[in-house]
């Protein structure tokens, strides 16, 4: 019989027992298989193949065998593929008769002697180990094998040969691990003569399945991972390996995230198939047991372990709900991915946990009172520390709200908490706080439509009724019908169905009821009769919850619209996607949100403008033409001029693509003809705005429909609303160059007459005639042949309108010979109007003037391009020589050059024209000269015109004056850039104006200039910083607006302004905290790392030179809120001598230790210790710097003292002298609080001086203690001679005298 076979720790080790005794089974004479040619190979595995199938399954046990077979598996890498396949084969087959055999042991043990039962059995055991052993070395030399060719590099030819001798060991791998599975689910006991198989024997098998885990390509394959999951459920479970095997998971699994979800598929599958959750539970006693500040040092064993957490409570939550509590202490760590983990765990048992209703009664209540304190658990959580745990706890929520995991009485409280976090500081808690709140509409349990009036209506009802039904039930019990998860819950946290079928199909015809008139007598009988009074009271509780529900998030609409103003693009996108979903359930206030949203289309955001146009299309874009028209109307109608801009480009983007369909068009001049009944001129004058925005993509939709735009745009219907001839205006200046042509043609002199009696008519309101007036200027220029003839006549008709006093001919006359003299009294609004109309013409026939001489270019350009072209096509080769030439000659004659002269020479004549008068020369305005002319006759009024202009915004009581000009510098500034430069200064001092229009148009006129580079950024941009923190919360958005679009500017000019910006700051009186929100805004729109490391030096070189305490702090504080780097952090120590002197005040060592706590959170080990260096530096100079500080401070305060007491000293001195040349040689009386000061300054001589070498004669007088321990005389009156008054303040003086010189010489 041979010997035990135990399992070595290496397959080679087998070899080292050779020399041994018999007490193991061994190699004795191993093969060198390497050594054999190919054909002697094949014979020695066809031998030992034949030994195996044809002798008995022991006989692997036989040394000859068990040599032969060791040497192939131990070289098995270098046997060809048919020889592999072979001795596979034969392993395999012999270990599968193996296996039926154990089980025929039991009935050996009966039919035969005990010895021979013993002898069977070891041969089996023996046998079943060798085979066990070898199959899984053929594995792991196999997959250890492959691995190495697939990372090595071969050739195209050598790969090719691999190819074609190779052997598809994929499915020969999952068939031996199937069968080492099988051979766990026999009764292994009849082997090993325990329940428990040998240890040494679950150890080999274990370890070797947990390697194998760790190649990924392995568990790709479903049959080889559904094999060792097998296996380590049987080891774990069903043989009690279970510690052993905990451990080594967890090692799995922090190292290796893709093995968390095969380890968590073996746990569950043991749990399943053997009905006990040993491994599950000691898994997560093992992972509550470990250190919580373990995890927080290993970022990615949290998170892999956090991950089979979840996956567990997945798939066992009944199991996990019942061990949480071992978990619970990980909340108090400091690793925000193990909370995370922890509040994955919580919800999905909150959500699968719980479904289970049988059991006693007892044990259901524990079950629901331990389901309450996990949603405790997760609500506080919504305000933990971490920004990521605060999302992922919303995410949380949502997944239960999706579950119907969430009951109503817990409804509104979530609801509350996602509606605050939508203020969180964190983007993804945010877009966390949306989603559930997406959510929560979708699946809420109140119905349909959550309008407050339909509730408030329908629960009025209801509460009548209720109070019918039970008069003498208290008020307040309607709150304690709220469904729970006490009383109308199923344990799953799910409302009684029910109760939730009566709620829901009451509430919806409740909604309906609501919104219907109430006739006479029928309020009573309005509402369905659900039942008795407890469903009723349960109704009422719903509909309240739903009340609130509904007031809930109608109050989030003023948080939803500034997210659509965030940087952040998915808070803009998930808030419009929850807007849509508010008016889809028609939440209050949602609608004129929405609108705001138009704005966004100017987004240079990709994913925003897409966002916003895709709610647009959903919204006001239906399938039936005649709504669509009707939606897109009342939208122009409701919009303001920024949201008519937004609406024009949105619109010309749908039309470009074929979104508006031409039913929609058609069904929008319905509306603009009155075809459709009803509609108004307001809805024709919105009609005919959406068809002038899609005619600037398809110019054709207009020119169909040209004489109705006349006879109603400019015929009676304008008078209803008067804003209908500023559209028609707008509408014919978008005709097409065709449609144009044929209006001139058909109705020119009608549409010219109309527009002349618009201008000089006055009958337009007076809030309306500017804005028409400027469209009508417009329109004139746009299809006028001879604009400039028409416009002068426009122009002399309105400066005739002015007068009052002399007749139109007259009038007329008089300008015409130039004779006129301007009435002395004009109405001022028809002389704003003249001076409107005129300067409006002059301005657009400068644009004009403009326009033709591009168009001159144009042609010229064409025309030699075309000449180019000509000549290119000759087939005359010295012919192009000729006329390359002539163009050189051309050329160096300067004609090419003298023609752009003459058309500059042109362009500055037509334009000197506007304004010249004289009855001679044409000109445009000349009628009015003599009026206008004393305005701007000569230059050099118009040179001092921005001094006049800028003393006027600067002193002008008016707020509206003071806006005015400002807009007026402004409009100067496009046009002369050079000659407003010098009073730049004036244009940003109207940022620190008091009125608030007078600073919002400062910072959109600076804005403006700034952003399109008409102004360079000057030293005064510190002033537009301050306007971050203004008052007016409208200026304060846009000049945060001003600076985002600035720092998209090139290279972020923020980076450059931002130290000159912060000494400017540092130096105005601001309060610290309006200080800190303005560089936490501007150093948040820096995003380069590489600005911000220089920008670590730049602040750090500030600290030299400077001395103000005030200013180190503004500058650490700025440090604080840079996001550092590795690189960062090194310039920060390197430039420790820069900023060391200032290391003694606490404000600024507390912004240096908030640099260090973050850098610390993404340090490696090695920065880890340099920042721990760093901070023990730092700390150091803090305390020598405060000491040293002390002590100056200290050292100042005596030489104060010093100096005081020689001031006393010399003052008693003059009194002395004065007191000796008044006094008589009488005795006098001195009194005695002039004399204390003088015997004080004596006895401090004595004290702190002992060395004087004169004595005071006061030794006699007495001595009291201040309450600061120093001793003085005490006052008492003495009567004295004159002449010893005289030589005792001289020895006075002389030992004052000694005592200011010895402090002196302490001092130094």
């Amino acid at each position: 019989m041979a010997p035990p076979f135990i399992f070595p720790q290496t397959l080679r080790a087998l070899e080292d027992d050779s020399d041994s005794d018999n007490s193991r089974l061994s190699v004795q004479f191993p093969t060198d298989i390497t050594s054999l040619r190919p054909s002697d190979l094949e014979e020695f595995v066809k031998g030992l193949s034949f030994d195996l199938s044809d002798k008995e399954i022991f006989c692997v046990e036989e040394q000859d065998v068990f040599d032969r077979v060791y040497s192939l598996v131990r070289d098995f890498s270098a046997l060809s593929s048919p020889c592999k396949l072979n001795l596979v084969e034969s392993l395999r087959s012999n270990l599968s008769v193996l296996l039926p055999n154990v089980d025929s042991l039991s009935r050996l043990s009966q039919a035969e002697c005990e010895d021979t039962v013993v002898d069977r059995i070891a041969l089996h055991r023996n046998a079943f180990k060798i085979y066990t052993f070898f199959l899984i070395h053929i594995v792991l030399a196999e997959e250890n094998n492959t691995s190495t060719t697939t990372t090595s590099k071969v050739a195209a030819s050598s790969r090719k040969k691999h190819l074609i001798n190779s052997w598809n060991w994929e499915p020969q791998r999952g068939r031996i691990l199937n069968l080492l599975a099988n051979s766990l689910d026999i009764n292994l006991s009849l082997l090993f003569g325990s329940s428990d198989p040998d240890e040494n024997y679950l150890s080999f098998i274990m370890k070797n399945v947990v390697h194998l885990l760790e190649n990924a390509t392995l568990l790709k394959d479903p049959e080889t991972k559904d094999a060792m999951v097998r296996i380590i459920g049987a080891c774990a479970t069903k043989y009690h390996y279970t510690a052993q095997s905990c451990a080594s998971m967890l090692h799995l699994m922090h190292k290796y995230d893709f093995v968390v979800t095969h380890v968590a598929d073996a746990v569950a599958s043991a749990e399943r198939k053997y009905a006990d959750g040993t491994l599950a539970i000691a898994l997560v006693r093992e992972i509550g047991k470990t250190n919580p500040k373990d995890y927080a040092k290993d970022n990615v064993g949290a998170e892999n372990i956090g991950r089979f957490l979840v996956e567990l409570s997945d798939r066992m939550p009944r199991l996990i709900s019942s061990n949480v509590g071992l978990l619970v202490p990980h909340f108090g760590g400091e690793s925000y991915k193990m909370r995370n983990a922890l509040v994955g765990v919580l919800g999905k048992l909150v959500a699968k946990g719980f479904k289970d209703a049988e059991g006693e009664l007892s044990t259901k209540s524990i079950r629901l009172r331990t389901k309450h304190a996990m949603l405790e658990i997760l609500l506080e959580r919504c305000r933990d520390v971490s920004a990521y745990t605060r999302s992922r706890v919303l995410q949380v929520w949502a997944e239960l709200c999706e579950e119907h995991a969430i009951s109503i009485g817990l409804w509104n409280e979530v609801a509350a908490i996602a509606a605050g976090r939508l203020e969180d500081k964190s983007a993804v808690v945010r877009k966390s706080a949306l989603n559930l709140l997406i959510m929560m509409l979708q699946h809420n349990p109140f119905g349909p439509q959550l309008r407050m009036a339909s509730f408030e209506a329908t629960l009025e009802q209801y509460k009548k009724k209720l109070e019918d039904l039970g008069p003498d039930a208290p008020s307040e019990s309607v709150l304690d019908g709220l469904p729970s998860d006490d009383n109308a819950s199923n344990g799953d946290g799910e409302v009684d169905n029910a109760n939730t079928e009566t709620v829901g199909s009451d509430q919806q015809e409740s909604y309906t009821d609501s919104c219907l008139p109430h006739e006479d007598g029928g309020n009573e009988n309005s509402v369905p009769d659900i039942g008795n009074l407890e469903q009723t009271r349960a109704l009422v509780a719903s509909l309240e919850a739903g009340l609130r529900f509904s007031k809930c998030v109608s109050a989030m609409m003023p948080t939803l619209v500034q997210l659509m103003a965030s940087p952040s693009a998915t808070d803009v996108e998930n808030t419009i996607l929850l807007l849509m979903r508010c008016r889809q359930f028609q939440v209050d206030g949602s609608e004129s949100c929405l609108r705001k949203m138009l704005p966004l289309v100017f987004s240079q955001d990709k994913s925003i403008y897409e966002a916003v146009e895709s709610a647009f299309v959903t919204i006001y874009v239906t399938k039936n033409p005649t709504e669509t028209a009707k939606n897109l109307l009342n939208l122009a109608i409701e919009s303001n001029i920024g949201d008519l801009a937004a609406l024009e480009f949105m619109i010309d983007a749908l039309v470009s693509k074929s979104c508006i369909s031409t039913s929609t068009i058609s069904a929008l001049w319905d509306f603009f003809c009155f075809n459709v009944s009803g509609t108004s001129a307001l809805q024709s004058r919105g009609a005919l705005s959406i068809l002038c925005m899609a005619a600037k993509s398809s110019a054709g939709i207009l020119g169909s429909h040209i004489q109705d735009i006349i006879d109603i745009g400019f015929g009676r219907w304008a008078k209803v609303d008067p804003l209908l001839a500023r559209t028609a205006c707008t509408a014919l200046q978008r005709l097409s160059e065709e449609d144009k042509r044929k209006l001139l043609v058909n109705n020119g002199s009608r549409v010219f007459s109309m527009l002349e009696s618009l201008i000089t008519g006055f009958w337009l309101p007076e809030d309306i005639w500017f804005a028409a007036i400027d469209k009508a200027i417009d329109a004139i220029y746009a299809i006028h042949p001879t604009p400039e003839m028409f416009a002068a006549d426009v122009v002399k008709r309105s400066l005739i309108s002015l007068s009052d006093g002399k007749g139109g001919n007259e009038l007329q006359n008089d300008t015409e010979s130039g004779s006129t003299e301007i009435p002395s009294t004009v109405q001022l609004a028809k002389l704003s109007k003249f001076l409107f109309v005129v300067s409006h013409v002059a301005m657009n026939h400068l644009a004009y003037i403009e326009s033709c001489v591009k168009k001159i270019q144009k042609q010229r350009a064409k025309k030699e391009r075309m000449d180019a072209e000509r000549q290119n096509l000759q087939s005359n080769g010295s012919i192009i020589v000729d006329n390359s030439k002539e163009n050189g000659i051309n050329a160096e004659l300067g004609l090419a050059a003298s023609e752009d002269a003459i058309l500059d020479t042109l362009s500055e004549r037509a334009e000197k024209e506007i304004v010249s008068g004289g009855a001679v020369a044409k000109n445009l305005i000349g009628f009015c000269a003599p009026f206008v002319s004393k305005l701007c006759r000569n230059i050099s009024l118009m040179q001092k015109y921005p001094e006049l202009q800028a003393s006027v915004v600067e002193s002008a009581p008016s707020e509206t004056v003071r806006s005015n000009c400002t807009i007026a510098l402004g409009d100067l500034a496009v046009r002369f850039p050079n000659l407003l430069e010098p009073w730049t200064e004036k244009m940003y001092a109207r940022l620190r104006d008091p009125s608030d229009s007078v600073r919002k148009n400062a910072v959109l006129v600076l804005s403006h200039l700034i952003l399109n580079d008409m102004m360079k950024v000057k030293g005064y941009i510190n002033e537009m910083a301050i306007r971050v923190e203004d008052e007016d919360e409208r200026i304060s958005n846009l000049a945060k607006l001003f600076f985002n679009e600035l720092s998209k500017k090139g290279s972020n000019p923020i980076y450059n302004l931002l130290p000159d910006i912060l000494g400017k700051l540092s130096q105005q009186n601001l309060r610290r905290e309006s200080f800190c929100n303005i560089m936490q805004f501007l150093i948040g729109s820096i995003k380069k790392d590489k600005q911000m490391e220089a920008l670590v030096e730049k602040l750090c070189n500030r600290f030299s030179g400077v001395t103000d305490i005030v200013q180190w702090d503004y500058i650490s504080y700025c440090l604080s809120q840079l996001a550092f780097t590795e690189k960062g952090i090194k310039k920060l120590m390197d430039s420790f001598k820069c900023y060391e002197h200032a290391l003694s005040e606490e404000s600024v060592m507390e912004n240096f230790r908030s640099i260090i706590t973050k850098a610390k959170k993404f340090a490696k080990l090695d920065m880890k210790s340099s920042l721990e260096e760093f901070e023990e530096k730092l700390n150091k100079f803090h305390m020598e710097k405060k000491e040293q500080d002390i002590t100056a401070r200290n050292a100042q305060d005596h030489q104060q003292r010093i100096g005081r007491l020689e001031g006393l000293v010399v003052a008693k001195e003059e009194n002395a002298e004065t007191d000796g040349s008044e006094d008589s040689a009488e005795d006098e009386v001195i009194d005695p609080s002039r004399g204390t000061m003088s015997q004080c300054l004596n006895d401090l001589s004595r004290s702190k001086f002992s060395g004087s070498d004169e004595n005071s004669g006061a030794s006699s007088e007495m001595t009291e203690a201040e309450p600061d321990g120093t001793e003085v005389t005490s006052p008492r009156p003495r009567v004295i001679s004159n002449a010893t008054s005289r030589s005792r303040m001289k020895k006075t003086k002389n030992k004052d005298q000694k005592v200011v010189a010895r402090a002196s010489n302490r001092r130094k």
